[in-house]
């Protein structure tokens, strides 16, 4: 019985979840196929470890972490360190938004960001994560964590700027 309702629960789990995982796996490596390497594996150790599941995060901040981890696992192999990791907009996977041109600029811009600040951006903007959440996926301190939040903005803000009043 308990076997049914772990499948249950990945069956589930991987319909809401795959498509924003692999966007942020995708972000994170710059290469389809480790991120849809990286998803799986998530996926996997989840499955793994549903018994573990302590329910005091949600489900989105445990899974997310996970692929956070699994991410930074794979760059830290040898094979990562020494393959070109750049990545343009078109290479993105399809997401479940429609984008339009302008939409391109941002998402060059967070591309641009360093790791560290491309993640929180992930995290709060295209994962739609509160601080509170993003501090217990990355386990860091709440001020550590607010501080990139508003250095990545202070930086996407100055790069965006020409951008954004062009039009108007």
């Amino acid at each position: 019985m308990i076997q049914n309702s772990r499948k249950a629960w990945l069956d589930n789990a991987v319909t809401r979840w795959e498509k924003p995982l692999l966007r942020l796996c995708y972000a994170y490596l710059c290469d389809t196929a480790l991120a849809e390497d990286a998803v799986q594996e998530t996926f996997f150790k989840a499955w793994k470890n549903y018994g573990k599941f302590r329910g005091e995060a949600e489900e989105k901040t445990w899974l997310t972490r996970i692929a956070i981890n699994t991410c930074k696992d794979l760059m830290k192999s040898a094979w990562s360190r020494n393959t070109d990791r750049s990545v343009t907009p078109e290479d993105l996977p399809e997401s479940s938004a429609s984008f339009d041109a302008q939409d391109d600029t941002v998402t060059r811009a967070v591309l641009a960001l360093s790791p560290k600040l491309k993640e929180v951006t992930l995290l709060h903007w295209y994962q739609g994560m509160t601080l509170q959440e993003m501090v217990k996926v990355l386990k860091l301190p709440r001020s550590t964590v607010n501080y990139r939040l508003k250095k990545a903005k202070a930086i996407l803000k100055e790069e965006l700027e020409d951008w954004y009043f062009e039009d108007e």
